[in-house]
């Protein structure tokens, strides 16, 4: 019994147990004291102040390249005085056996090949220059680039400048204009080009926008030959923008309807340019500042920017219309190749029986002070400075008209000027006054015929004006050198060229200046190649009594040679100094 009751109670003690571990915990009492007690005021938590997140730099914004900065830099480094950085043919052939500058040819490789190269060059072609800055000297060395026109040389050159090299010329004209100056060349290709330099490129934002010009200019380098823009003209004509001096576009002509602006104004006269997306071919002497301005156009906005290849220079070789300017080299050419035998000169003897007759026109062309000396009786006054001005008191342009001066000089130069204008029976006296008096001719100490105004006949504007000047702007001398003077020059280096226009007859009979060059003067312009080839190369002219020799050194002159003379009195005076004579 016990043991039952024993069990039954283990079982509730149990049952018990489970049943209180199956109930919520108890909530414990809080008991409350009987005497109160103020808490301790606990501070409220503090709320944390917000951090914001770490902001990640903004990357400074490089500004856009100042384009229009850059290239006022570039041009201000070309000025006039030093030819816009370019240097010609001859110059550079000089500098090459004296002190030779850094030859960087950028044509393409096949040009190269093809054409030949100047020796010590290196062969870079444009689209690469910028690739290979390692290949040229320093910032500040010599380097000269050239091209076959000077367009690509203009860019190449340009894009230095603008670079910060110092001391970069173009070559003008190229390699076409080193070619026709008769300078050497090598044939093949140059040895590849070898580092040298460790490129200083201080702006890289302009360096790879410069890069990406060069690299992505298209066939053609933007250039339009004369051809092509003559055809554009005629159909829609683009803007044409000359950028040559004031000087050229006063006096070597221009393309009808070219808006002038010289080089150095334009990036200051951008107002007088049409809309940015419109047709501009740029221009000037040869294409060299016309492809530096075409590129400064180009970054500037400029949608549609050529540059006329070779300038106006080949747009006169393909002898498209010149504006205010006479192809004096075709002139000069075709009149001193078909000048016939006597050269219009009449001699003393046949204009004083001639006075006699049917007496012609004389005009004496000398200063008032030999006039007053005396004169041809009957002629008339008006000195060589002044003659092409009073055209008005000439006879009809197919009337007779005897030309004097004192030796022959003058009087062949307003022959011939007279002649070009389209009188067509003007002679000049040969040998001068002086002839005149050495016949015993006479002479009378009276005043000139008095002038009669008439009517000037209708000459070439374009013709008369360069002719005028030329005669206008003669200096003291007239460009003539006495014989004793030349013999001294002979003695001493550099001598003068001496260029010898008689016949061989002429040569055999009275001999030549030891030295000279003997071209009969109908073989002149035939034969300008064996002249020096640098026009500024001293020379002096020479005929029989100085009357070829006075229109073969006006010709030069009007064709760019600079620093010709004609021998006052020609064979006959140097003979009659005494000085020495070869014979053939």
């Amino acid at each position: 019994m016990k043991s039952k009751l024993y069990q039954s109670m283990i079982w509730l003690v149990v049952l018990a147990m489970l049943l209180a571990a199956c109930q919520p915990a108890a909530t414990e009492a809080v008991v409350e004291a009987t005497t109160a007690v103020e808490p301790t005021a606990v501070p409220p938590t503090a709320v944390p102040t917000p951090v914001p997140p770490t902001a990640t730099p903004e990357p400074t914004a490089v500004p856009p390249t100042d384009w229009m900065a850059v290239f006022t830099s570039v041009v201000a480094a070309m000025p006039a005085d030093k030819g816009y950085s370019s240097v010609s043919a001859a110059n550079l052939n000089t500098e090459l056996t004296e002190k030779p500058p850094f030859l960087v040819d950028v044509r393409e490789l096949s040009e190269v090949e093809k054409d030949g190269y100047i020796k010590g060059s290196i062969n870079l072609p444009i689209r690469e220059l910028l690739k290979n800055l390692d290949k040229l000297p320093g910032l500040d060395e010599p380097i000269v680039v050239l091209c076959a026109s000077g367009h690509r040389g203009g860019l190449a050159m340009g894009t230095l400048k603008a670079l910060g090299y110092t001391n970069v010329r173009n070559l003008g004209g190229g390699l076409n204009a080193w070619k026709k100056a008769g300078m050497p060349l090598e044939t093949g290709a140059p040895a590849s080009a070898a580092a040298i330099s460790t490129p200083i490129v201080a702006d890289e934002q302009l360096f790879t926008a410069l890069d990406e010009f060069l690299s992505g200019l298209p066939e053609g380098f933007l250039t339009v030959s004369a051809a092509n823009l003559n055809t554009e003209l005629a159909e829609k004509a683009p803007f044409i923008l000359d950028v040559r001096s004031d000087k050229e576009w006063n006096e070597t002509g221009k393309i009808d309807g070219a808006v002038h602006i010289a080089f150095e104004n334009v990036l200051t006269s951008l107002d007088q340019l049409p809309a940015k997306d419109q047709s501009i071919v740029v221009m000037c002497a040869s294409g060299h500042r016309g492809s530096v301005i075409m590129m400064a156009l180009k970054f500037l906005g400029y949608e549609n920017v050529r540059n006329l290849g070779g300038g106006l220079n080949a747009w006169k070789a393909a002898k498209l219309p010149v504006a205010g300017w006479e192809d004096w080299n075709a002139v000069w050419g075709d009149f001193l190749t078909n000048i016939p035998e006597g050269y219009y000169t009449i001699k003393a003897a046949d204009l004083n029986a001639s006075l006699a007759e049917n007496a012609p026109f004389i005009l004496d062309v000398r200063e008032t002070a030999e006039v007053e000396k005396g004169i041809i009786a009957g002629s008339v006054s008006i000195p060589v400075r002044e003659v092409l001005k009073n055209l008005d008191k000439l006879p009809a342009q197919d009337q007779k008209i005897v030309v004097l001066c004192q030796s022959g000089a003058r009087g062949a130069m307003v022959m011939a000027a007279l002649r070009l204008l389209g009188y067509t029976d003007v002679v000049n006296l040969a040998g001068g006054l002086n002839a005149w008096v050495k016949a015993e001719l006479p002479v009378v100490v009276e005043a000139p015929a008095a002038l009669t105004a008439g009517t000037a006949p209708v000459v070439d504007e374009d013709r008369f004006a360069a002719l005028d000047k030329f005669l206008s702007e003669l200096p003291d001398g007239f460009y003539t050198v006495k014989a004793v003077d030349l013999n001294i020059e002979l003695g001493v280096d550099p001598k003068p060229f001496v260029f010898d226009v008689r016949t061989t007859a002429e040569i055999s009979a009275s001999g030549y200046i030891t030295g000279a060059l003997i071209i009969p003067i109908n073989e002149v312009w035939g034969r300008l190649s064996e002249l020096p080839k640098d026009k500024a190369a001293p020379i002096v002219v020479l005929c029989q009594s100085g009357h070829r020799g006075a229109m073969v050194s006006m010709a030069l002159r009007m064709n760019g040679w600079t620093n010709v003379r004609n021998l006052a009195g020609g064979m006959n005076a140097w003979v009659a100094a005494q000085l020495p004579v070869a014979k053939p």
